[in-house]
């Protein structure tokens, strides 16, 4: 049996796909779902809140 989403108040987070294309953890998605169902940018391939404000990109 199939399960549809849960809702969720909070809007899914807008990654930059460009870096994500050839990402490996994500997939090229940008975006990974943590084991509590919940979306979140991918650490390996998208800026954290700190360098995004700088524009330095991630090592």
């Amino acid at each position: 049996m199939a399960h549809g989403a849960h809702r969720s108040p909070l809007l899914p987070p807008h990654p930059d796909l460009t870096l994500a294309r050839d990402c490996e953890q994500c997939l090229g998605w940008g975006t990974v779902v943590t084991g509590d169902g919940h979306h979140e940018l991918c650490r390996a391939c998208q800026p954290g809140p700190a360098e995004a404000a700088t524009g330095s990109p991630r090592p």
